[in-house]
């Protein structure tokens, strides 16, 4: 059985992993991965290694981590608390940079879209630091690293593509490395609020959601970029095929119903999906109703993890 390339639209590399195996449930050749549980998360990594791993999963070579927390939307402040400080510890190997490295943030969204606002909302909370050089005490400055920040906006607001902006800034500013954050398309409902994604490969907006834009990546930008993502939305399309997988999976006492969907590659599924329900759906995407609170106690956990992982020799209280 050969392995078919991803058709569904997701920003998520681990769902994109299980696309691609499908039913066969084989390793993919050219994918490692390695799954920790934890204080009720699950961290994923996912290594794409080869050109043809990175075609089939529709993800370029890089690493992907994924850290996933069914419970969040509980808003138990204990766990949030956890997946704090797993997110910091994941990001702070990526980002064990000398302290005089100038890092900058990007919040890529709308801040007029609660379930595009979250890459805004982080900037927002971040501990920027850049222009402090000249007014700290010495011993501060000697344990500080360089941050800086930016909300760009979006392509219907400014009239500017993205990585425009970015590129001018990084241009001026030189930064030695950016770092993004975004709102995220994910397939299945369950993801919503619930994953966080961190990868070494840069990030293309809209992607998910079938509007692709340019890529902010090491090759477009000029220095390296590590992206931080959290699914907001999922396609209404890919969440109705979702239910019916589901269904071909739990209904197998209907002999009829289970094997007719059974026999059915994924392609055709979802092909079926489209066919009947395409016209209404269209490009409609779904959220949770308490996406508000949702993407504020998110952008929370994002930026205490990064303030974490940027400023290690800082002592929480010089920057809370």
């Amino acid at each position: 059985m050969e392995f078919q390339a991803v058709s569904v639209q997701t920003d998520m590399a681990v769902e994109a992993r299980e696309l691609v195996r499908g039913r066969s449930r084989r390793d993919i050749p050219g994918v490692r991965v390695h799954e920790d549980r934890r204080d009720g998360m699950l961290v994923t990594r996912v290594h794409v290694v080869s050109d043809e791993a990175a075609r089939l999963m529709a993800k370029p070579v890089g690493h992907y981590i994924t850290i996933d927390v069914p419970r969040f939307k509980e808003r138990d402040s204990d766990l949030r608390d956890r997946v704090t400080e797993a997110m910091a510890e994941v990001l702070a190997p990526l980002l064990a940079r000398p302290l005089g490295e100038h890092v900058l943030v990007v919040g890529l969204g709308n801040w007029n879209a609660t379930p595009d606002a979250l890459g805004p909302r982080v900037v927002d909370r971040l501990l920027v630091t850049r222009h402090l050089e000249a007014v700290v005490p010495a011993d501060i400055r000697g344990r500080m690293r360089r941050v800086s920040a930016v909300a760009p906006g979006v392509l219907g607001t400014t009239g500017i593509e993205t990585v425009d902006i970015i590129r001018g800034i990084v241009r001026e500013a030189q930064p030695d490395r950016v770092v993004a954050v975004d709102a995220l398309a994910a397939r299945s409902p369950s993801r919503l609020l619930a994953s966080l994604q961190v990868a070494d490969t840069g990030i293309h907006p809209g992607s998910g959601v079938g509007n692709r834009r340019e890529g902010i990546t090491e090759e477009t930008v000029g220095v390296p970029v590590i992206a931080i993502g959290v699914p907001t939305v999922v396609l209404a399309a890919g969440m109705v095929w979702e239910v019916v997988r589901r269904l071909a999976a739990t209904l197998k006492e209907d002999a009829v119903f289970h094997r007719a969907l059974a026999e059915m590659e994924q392609d055709d599924q979802r092909r079926l999906v489209d066919e009947v329900m395409g016209p209404e759906l269209g490009t409609l995407m779904v959220t949770p109703k308490e996406i508000d609170v949702l993407v504020n106690d998110m952008a929370d956990v994002l930026s205490d993890a990064l303030n974490r992982a940027l400023q290690p020799d800082l002592d929480r209280t010089e920057w809370a």
